[in-house]
């Protein structure tokens, strides 16, 4: 098979959860402890560095690789879902992996496929860790897939564990509590590694410090020990106390909820140098934070696609997320706002069409995929709510009839979900 046939493959004849849902999953470890072994356990030759949390995890984890390439560290990078192509899960210092590695992997455990039946996100896993081991980085850095405990990921022992913020999503897979969820993402936590937690969240902390107490692993709320101080247009310090570690920090991730996100971030590498995992000075965390898109190429996080009118990308798509999705657009100035929208079909439709701005125009729409939440039901559901909009065909026909409608000081905002913002042709 060449490379589309190879990935047309994976999509098609593996179970795949962005396309299926529940059907996808497989809520053990043996089908991926099976698969590495048979290659070899390429896992256990590698350093690595666990990322798990309902919002922030994948930002976190691009934050993370920047500033470990921007040291000087060949870095491994896995992240899910991809926007555009499949390659972009898998990453080297900001380079995807090759067509060819793609194909070349599929073909060699096509006898294991057979064999073991995976699913999607098992095989991916595999062929990061597989490709990062031949490649020889010197740290990879993993982001769950879902929840932790039971993720395909949680094979690893890393260097250090990080837990961004905890919310409400994927209820039926996870729990209906925030105590249970964090649970469940508290199950990467591994003996003696420390684990460092963004945000302090009353709610779901003691969770935490059990598990980390009960493996005797050192436990730090990021938010608790450090601090951002404004320190001008778009620049921050980071304070510990009276310190200052990092001066003017100008991160090139927009939009207000990547601030719990950056003290996480700052306080992993902290961790890191403490340990002498690695050597991290912070001209490298400075530069890192600041770098983050050019570093490892990342789309969809309150991304500017065009201006008069400003138009911006998220990918933000649960309750917490839509939150501050909604809070960050509060910020801004522009005379009518435009809301391309489009969800899935198990996300709570009501509760989170119920944050979004009642005076928007909207533009509902369907991602090409079969989860997609119809638009019919969109318009139902946001007609209750007083939400006032048309539906449309496609995410490119929403678009694009947003953008004609849109006057130069208008906003126009594309979101809920990562694949209506995946089907944007300006991303």
């Amino acid at each position: 098979m060449n490379y589309r046939q190879t990935v047309d493959f994976l999509y098609t004849k593996l179970p795949m959860f962005q396309k299926t849902g529940g059907a996808a999953l497989k809520f053990n470890l043996q089908n991926i402890t099976t698969l590495l072994a048979r290659l070899g356990n390429p896992h256990r030759q590698l350093r690595f560095i666990h990322v798990a949390g309902t919002n922030g995890k994948g930002s976190s984890a691009h934050m993370l690789a920047s500033v470990l390439q921007q040291a000087g560290y060949s870095t491994g990078l896995f992240t899910s879902p991809h926007l555009k192509s499949f390659t972009e899960r898998i990453r080297i210092d900001g380079h995807e992996i090759t067509e060819t590695a793609v194909v070349e992997f599929v073909a060699e455990i096509m006898p294991l496929i057979d064999e073991l039946q995976p699913s999607f996100f098992e095989i991916t896993f595999a062929m990061a860790v597989h490709y990062f081991n031949r490649q020889q980085v010197a740290v990879a850095v993993i982001e769950v897939g879902m929840g932790g405990r039971l993720d395909s990921t949680n094979v690893i022992t890393p260097e250090i564990c990080l837990i961004t913020n905890i919310g409400y999503d994927h209820q039926q897979f996870l729990g209906t509590t925030l105590p249970q969820i964090a649970a469940e993402k508290a199950g990467i936590i591994k003996p003696g590694v420390p684990v460092v937690i963004s945000e302090y969240q009353e709610k779901v902390a003691t969770v935490f410090t059990e598990k980390a107490a009960a493996l005797q692993s050192e436990l730090l709320f990021a938010n608790q020990h450090l601090r951002l101080e404004v320190a001008a247009e778009g620049r921050y310090n980071v304070i510990s106390g009276e310190r200052v570690l990092l001066e003017g920090v100008k991160p090139d991730l927009k939009g207000p909820y990547q601030l719990p996100n950056i003290l996480g971030v700052v306080a992993t590498l902290q961790k890191l140098n403490e340990t002498n995992a690695f050597a991290l000075d912070d001209t490298a965390i400075q530069q890192g934070l600041e770098n983050v898109v050019a570093n490892t190429g990342l789309k969809g996080r309150w991304q500017v696609l065009g201006n008069k009118p400003l138009v911006i990308a998220d990918t933000g798509h649960n309750l917490a997320g839509v939150k501050t999705l909604t809070a960050s657009l509060a910020t801004l100035a522009y005379n009518r706002l435009h809301i391309v929208w489009g969800m899935v079909n198990d996300k709570e439709a009501g509760e989170i069409l119920a944050l979004l701005p009642p005076a928007a125009i909207y533009y509902f729409v369907r991602a090409a995929i079969p989860r997609a939440m119809s638009t019919a039901g969109l318009l139902s559901v946001a007609a209750e709510l007083g939400l006032s909009g048309k539906a449309y065909g496609s995410v490119t026909g929403g678009y694009r009839a947003a953008l004609t409608a849109a006057q130069p000081d208008d906003l126009v905002f594309v979101g809920g979900s990562t694949f209506v913002v995946a089907e944007i042709e300006d991303l």
